[in-house]
């Protein structure tokens, strides 16, 4: 029998709430306070926690922290006398499974209850399989993610504890910067990958056809929450949503989002699109509370070595095969010192078409293109030739942003000459 444990100060609460929630098949406990609460919970380890949010000397908000801290699964669901939505917000920023407006109806009390005890068993079931080794296929994840950089190892790190969870997760980042294939591998590292994928790509949906597939009838949710069920809905470029289908989706996740992993993406900082008056508030704290922040390749070039070598196998040449052509060390310098406005997706575009089109095994910088190379990147040659080699060397380093790596490559000398 699942465990309530139901923190307010007013004793009559108690016996008000014990007499509507143990005929539906849950057991009650009772705390007058956040700290009698928090004592219990690590004595007793309850399923759920149902909180008062104005209590002393700990309040809700204080003792939802605590929990989370303690243990990171709890499951706590707050409840509110305040007419605005703004204390309920706050709860869901800090980790709140839901929240309910007093005075609230009975069969809301037991639905937001049954959802949260199905959403605490799908947490565990996914635990004990991690636990076994049996659904987080690390292997996989660093196959796909390409490099040796310290960012992205912090990423694949953050992503191997994820897969374990069904919280919803934000990721942030430039376009190009991976975000799709983290979506795809966020799925299928959790074992859910015979279950549907659903992508949604919110900048080319209409809003009558988000409210017919994602929105249906009643906050139920249409076909496509449907067809996500017990695999994982992706909302790419969420910040294109209009703000009345941000507010109506909010209902929808209070209703559906436990049957489904929930994964967002977006390219904006919704954080001040909030402080803006742009974006929910409350959708933004419900899909936001495991924010993953994409580094572009800029911040990561160390890793465009390995990412050159792993685009080029993948391109096809009809006449040379492509796990033997090679870049140059000038030209691998070029790439590395250009700044890669599209990301991975720009590279990926330009390696395969240089891969798959040169008749010559070995590439050098001539063969990339003119905007990798031109006037504004690097200096012209001639300098150099010309005695110029002062100027010439204090361009590329400019060129280089100052990294003396990249430029001590493209002179052909020891980088200890530059300083």
């Amino acid at each position: 029998m699942p465990s309530v444990l139901i923190v307010d100060d007013l004793i009559s609460i108690h016996e008000m709430l014990e007499a509507v929630i143990q005929p539906t098949g849950f057991s009650t406990a009772f705390a007058t306070d956040g700290e009698k609460a928090l004592t219990r919970y690590k004595a007793e380890k309850f399923d759920m926690v149902l909180a008062d949010i104005d209590m002393k000397p700990m309040d809700g908000i204080t003792l939802l922290k605590q929990l989370k801290k303690y243990d990171p699964s709890s499951v706590t669901i707050i409840m509110t006398a305040y007419a605005s939505t703004e204390s309920a917000v706050q709860a869901l920023k800090f980790g709140a499974f839901d929240y309910l407006q007093k005075p609230f109806r009975v069969d809301e009390l037991i639905a937001t209850l049954k959802r949260g005890i199905e959403f605490r068993e799908l947490q565990a079931q996914r635990a004990a399989m991690t636990s076994g080794g049996a659904t987080i296929k690390a292997d996989d994840i660093d196959a796909r993610l390409i490099g040796k950089s310290e960012k992205l190892k912090k990423l694949i790190h953050q992503l191997k504890k994820l897969a374990a969870v069904r919280t919803p997760v934000l990721l942030i980042g430039e376009n190009g910067t991976g975000k799709d294939s983290v979506a795809e591998i966020l799925h299928g590292a959790t074992g859910a990958s015979q279950a549907q994928f659903v992508r949604i790509d919110c900048s080319l949906s209409s809003e009558q056809s988000f409210r017919d597939g994602l929105l249906g009838k009643n906050g139920e949710g249409g076909p496509w929450v449907r067809e996500a069920k017990g695999g994982t809905l992706f909302l790419q470029h969420l910040q294109c949503l209009q703000m009345p289908v941000q507010k109506e989706l909010v209902s929808v996740l209070r209703n559906t989002a436990h049957a489904f992993r929930l994964v967002c993406s977006t390219p904006d900082d919704l954080e001040k699109m909030v402080e803006e008056g742009r974006f929910n508030d409350e959708l933004f704290y419900r899909v936001a509370s495991l924010p993953v922040q994409m580094p572009p390749l800029r911040e990561r070039k160390e890793d465009i070595p390995l990412l050159v070598k792993h685009f080029t196998i993948r391109a096809t040449n009809p006449i040379i095969d492509t796990n033997l052509i090679e870049f140059t060390d000038d030209a691998m310098a070029v790439l590395m010192a250009y700044r890669w406005p599209g990301n991975l997706t720009e590279m990926f575009q330009l390696i395969t078409k240089i891969a798959s089109t040169t008749e010559t095994r070995v590439i050098t910088s001539a063969q990339l293109p003119l905007r990798l190379r031109e006037l504004k990147d690097w200096p012209p040659l001639a300098d150099f030739i010309a005695g110029q080699e002062k100027q010439y060397i204090d361009r590329v380093l400019q060129a280089s942003r100052g990294d003396k790596a990249v430029a001590a490559k493209v002179l052909g000398i020891d980088a200890s000459r530059l300083g």
